[in-house]
């Protein structure tokens, strides 16, 4: 893999665990040649992913609405920082730099993208790993709902099965690089479940 995306809060969160370890994967990332595009700014678990890449010699790119500058803080040493009009552009520009994306705790606009990202890969507009860094057991709760999606009828196990989860970086990265994207039927009646 060239670039990876990931989707992580513009907060600290509460444990330094997930500061640190976010610190960790941009490292990572750096020390493996990975390019990292991310939301671009310099605050939370955000900034901490970026400056674990830079501070190790990799590259970072960006991507921040322009309604965002003031309030997200564009990082000032990124390699590149590419300015968008609205969220859906971020989101779009985000996808089209990466080769995968990693999922890191976050709020509501990480799930958003999580979601949204994998909508996408259930309906075949994209073959590319979706991993979850289940640190500390943050993604248990969700994981535990989208079983019972699918236990009732909503989500197919094949849609299930998309998500990579992992709680360390390597075990994660090991599996992205294994990935094998499982063409779906995209019937989405509940008679194929």
């Amino acid at each position: 893999m060239k670039s990876i995306t990931i989707f992580c809060g513009s907060s600290d969160g509460l444990d330094n665990l997930y500061k640190t370890q976010a610190y960790v994967l941009g490292k990572t990332l750096a020390e493996q040649k990975i390019i990292l595009v991310y939301g671009g700014a310099k605050y939370g678990l955000m900034g901490a992913v970026a400056d674990g890449s830079l501070t190790n010699g990799g590259k970072v790119i960006g991507v921040l609405p322009h309604f965002l500058m003031n309030r997200e803080a564009a990082h000032q040493q990124l390699t590149e920082l590419i300015l968008v009009d609205s969220m859906h552009e971020r989101k779009q520009e985000m996808f089209e730099l990466c080769d995968g994306f990693i999922i890191m705790p976050g709020g509501l606009g990480t799930l958003e993208e999580l979601f949204e990202i994998w909508t996408w890969s259930q309906l075949g507009l994209h073959k590319k790993p979706i991993a979850i860094l289940n640190l500390n057991g943050f993604y248990d709760s969700l994981l535990k709902l989208i079983q019972s999606m699918v236990q009732n009828g909503f989500v197919k196990k094949a849609s299930q099965d998309l998500v990579l989860i992992d709680d360390t970086i390597e075990g994660l990265l090991i599996k992205m690089r294994s990935y094998n994207f499982t063409e779906l039927d995209t019937n989405l009646s509940t008679e194929n479940m």
